[in-house]
């Protein structure tokens, strides 16, 4: 999970310390694997939070628990609107060659809509 934020100087304290409660929320959830806050050096105004999963099922289930609803989500309620869920498809350790991993993504996920949706829709005109 990659997901972006700008927060204004006056704000940095206390968007700091709610983006602290929510890592501690996130950390408590089962795949959970690491996860950072960071300010950009040139523009201190840009915020990111990077959070690592064992899967985005497991990304996804953790955002139900109420802990995470309760301390997190009102603060991903702030970021900026564009994605923030990423599969990794490589990887390099220092020194090693790319780990190419498979995707979880299910065949022809970008065809278009579930088997039926469009049957359902065109009964609805």
């Amino acid at each position: 999970m990659v997901t972006r934020f700008v927060v204004a100087e006056a704000e940095s304290d206390a968007f700091v310390a709610r983006a602290h409660t929510a890592l501690v929320a996130l950390a408590k959830r089962a795949g959970y694997r690491l996860g950072r806050l960071a300010r950009a050096v040139d523009e201190p105004d840009q915020w990111v939070l990077v959070v690592e999963w064992d899967s985005v099922g497991a990304y996804r289930r953790a955002l139900s628990s109420y802990e995470v609803k309760v301390h997190a989500t009102p603060l991903l309620a702030e970021a900026l609107d564009e994605p923030s869920a990423f599969e990794v498809l490589a990887s390099a350790a220092a020194g090693g060659g790319v780990e190419v991993s498979a995707s979880d993504r299910a065949p022809g996920a970008d065809a278009g809509p579930p088997r039926g949706t469009r049957r359902a829709l065109r009964s609805r005109t």
